[in-house]
């Protein structure tokens, strides 16, 4: 670890109601301690209907764990069924907000130019980007993981891709200044260990998160390449967490189905090595 601060997501994914959810966060604040939170940053990102209930009592219990949203649409408002404007998640006080995680990728066909609109959006409303990169097995198999990685932060920051998915619907999207990739948090998910319970072994998840880090400094320079976060996002776990986030360029984890469990996901957090 560096002196990046580190940064524990959760994404809950589709589970938990919004009973569930107070449930959860409460226990998750009750297990961190005033040490813990001095340390690490952490966010919870439940599914939309939980956003509002999990904001009161972050809140009205003064609790330091910042609120998160797993997505959201390009357009601050118009005729979008079942999806939720930037705006709305601002109104709530979100802090962050994840874009291009793979399953949205995979499972509803966002391209990398949706990808693109949807940073853009999240940033023009004042909340901060999650942006998941990764590749899938057949990708690394092939030897083009960084490859891949590479091509997906450069179309999100430049706006441009190779892709034709949007149907022309997605507004044209300038590329991002210095300063706004700085503002980004990028987690490296290797697609192949998501909920599969397979892991990229910490030396791989270092040699991927280095070169992110060396795509964001070709980008937007050093300076910014070296403050800016990088989180590992493939099946973390209170086992496999202290090796992981020891590695150099490992600023934090995005954490999937252990951080429905307060125990787990308080274990990862408390992984994080102290100065």
């Amino acid at each position: 670890m560096s002196k990046r601060r580190p940064l524990i997501s959760g994404n809950w994914k589709m589970n938990l109601n919004h009973f569930e959810a107070i449930q959860a966060v409460q226990k998750l604040a009750y297990r961190l301690s005033p040490d813990d939170h001095k340390a690490v940053d952490v966010s919870v990102h439940p599914p939309f209907t939980d956003l509002r209930s999990v904001q009161t009592v972050l809140e009205s219990d003064d609790i330091p764990i910042a609120l998160g949203a797993q997505s959201c649409h390009w357009a601050e408002s118009g005729a979008y069924t079942g999806e939720v404007s930037p705006v709305m998640l601002a109104k709530l006080n979100v802090a962050y907000v994840i874009v291009g995680h793979s399953e949205r990728r995979q499972l509803f066909g966002e391209t990398d130019t949706v990808v693109a609109a949807k940073l853009r959006a999240v940033l023009a409303h004042g909340m901060t980007p999650i942006l998941a990169v990764g590749e899938t097995l057949e990708q690394r198999e092939e030897a083009m993981a960084e490859a891949t990685v590479t091509s997906q932060l450069q179309a999100a920051f430049t706006g441009t891709s190779a892709d034709d998915g949007d149907g022309g619907q997605v507004p044209p999207a300038r590329p991002l200044t210095a300063h706004q990739v700085g503002q980004l948090v990028i987690a490296y998910e290797p697609i192949w260990a998501i909920g599969t319970g397979r892991t990229a072994t910490p030396d791989d998840a270092q040699v991927m998160c280095s070169t992110i880090r060396s795509t964001v400094a070709d980008q937007a320079g050093k300076e910014v390449a070296g403050s800016l976060r990088v989180q590992y996002g493939g099946s973390c776990t209170p086992a496999n967490a202290p090796d992981l986030l020891a590695q150099a360029d490992i600023d934090g984890a995005l954490v999937g189905g252990a951080s429905l469990d307060p125990d787990s996901f308080a274990k990862i957090v408390q992984s994080v090595p102290r100065a």
